[in-house]
């Protein structure tokens, strides 16, 4: 069932899930000072949509493997549209947030499903490349949702931010539905048993470290410009960059995954985080935080890809549960970082917020190229 690239629908619900999740560091701003509120309680929009994206990848997982990838794809995306479109128009920052929780807990099938997909049709020796394929729609997605967030934010409001991304999901779920289903064997273990997989607890905690570090993170360089006195359509600009990062350096790594071991992509991948969050941490200028973006780019590119790649070979007779459990721990952390980056946000000090996450990224990065190199798959 070996494709070249990923189904274009595939490609188009990864895009949106990545539009409307990156689209809110611009916005942060603008819902606080709308619903009269402080922006440490506004960080909750993004926080809440991460924990939800987060803690329902279990269940994905679960029913994926139970009632087949596309279904689970196509049922969610309706959900996560309508949850979205109604967020457009909350009134309180309590709604929002509820119904931000709600499109992150549906939205979050999107990806790890999909991952799961090419993990099933796509060979593990040509993986990487399909995965980077992938990728790449994302962080084109993300290079615009930043953009996208800020310009529409300052010229027409915040609400329409949430509400294009939700109608054009509905309209990709019609088409997305069509796709030919893999075929599934029936899961000879029991769910929770991935747990006691020893290199799916490696990953995930490595996946936890990448998301409280990078995409944590990355929540704050658009209200760190905007600390500088950058308007909300320049933070977004600027901060587009990242995605610019991503979407240019995954096809470098298409290449780099058929010469380089995957422990040396992890480590080039952790020194490019590495350096960004240190850039942003020394000078918080719109050009540094661009050049920065575009480093975390790639080290996202790299890191990444190779930690997904990693993961949707460590429970291979439970896909879907084991690349589903590694999601959760991505986006949980991704919750936690910005919730303990959050008090420092709120007193402007985003130079110690941004040290204290490179300082961490190196003994992650060490701990990536290590572990990758000892790994041997199963079987």
């Amino acid at each position: 069932m070996f494709a070249p690239r990923p189904p274009r629908a595939l490609a188009a619900a990864c895009f949106l899930s990545n539009l409307d999740r990156f689209a809110v560091g611009p916005l942060l701003v603008a819902i606080a000072a709308t619903t009269h509120t402080r922006l440490g309680a506004a960080t909750m929009v993004a926080s809440g949509h991460a924990v939800a994206y987060g803690l329902g990848q279990p269940v994905w997982g679960v029913l994926s493997d139970r009632l087949g990838r596309v279904r689970v794809m196509t049922v969610a995306l309706l959900a996560a549209g309508a949850a979205g479109l109604a967020s457009a128009f909350a009134p309180t920052l309590a709604a929002i947030v509820v119904l931000r929780t709600l499109t992150g807990a549906f939205a979050g099938a999107i990806v790890p499903t999909s991952l799961t997909y090419l993990g099933d049709t796509v060979p593990v020796e040509r993986r990487q490349r399909a995965l980077s394929d992938l990728m790449a729609a994302m962080g084109l997605a993300t290079a615009l949702a930043t953009l996208f967030g800020g310009v529409v934010a300052h010229l027409v409001g915040w609400r329409v931010v949430f509400a294009v991304p939700a109608t054009c999901a509905l309209l990709v779920a019609l088409v997305l539905h069509r796709l030919p289903e893999p075929p599934r064997e029936v899961v000879p273990i029991r769910p929770w048993e991935v747990l006691r997989e020893r290199w799916a607890l490696v990953v995930m905690a490595l996946g936890f470290l990448e998301g409280g570090l990078l995409l944590g993170g990355m929540t704050f360089v658009a209200p760190a410009l905007q600390d500088e006195g950058a308007g909300e359509a320049l933070a977004g600009a600027v901060a587009a960059s990242y995605g610019i990062g991503v979407m240019a350096l995954t096809q470098v790594v298409k290449p780099a995954s058929t010469r380089l071991p995957a422990w040396t992509l992890a480590a080039i991948g952790g020194a490019l985080m590495t350096t960004g969050l240190s850039l942003v941490a020394l000078d918080r200028r719109a050009v540094t935080v661009a050049i920065a973006g575009v480093l975390l780019g790639g080290g996202w590119a790299f890191l990444h890809s190779t930690l997904q790649t990693w993961a949707t070979t460590v429970a291979p007779r439970a896909r879907g549960t084991g690349v589903a459990l590694f999601v959760t721990a991505l986006f949980v952390g991704s919750a936690a970082g910005s919730t303990a980056g959050a008090p420092l946000a709120q007193d402007g000090r985003f130079g110690a917020l941004f040290a204290v996450a490179a300082a961490l990224a190196v003994p992650l990065t060490v701990a990536a190229a290590l572990a990758r190199r000892r790994y041997r798959p199963p079987g």
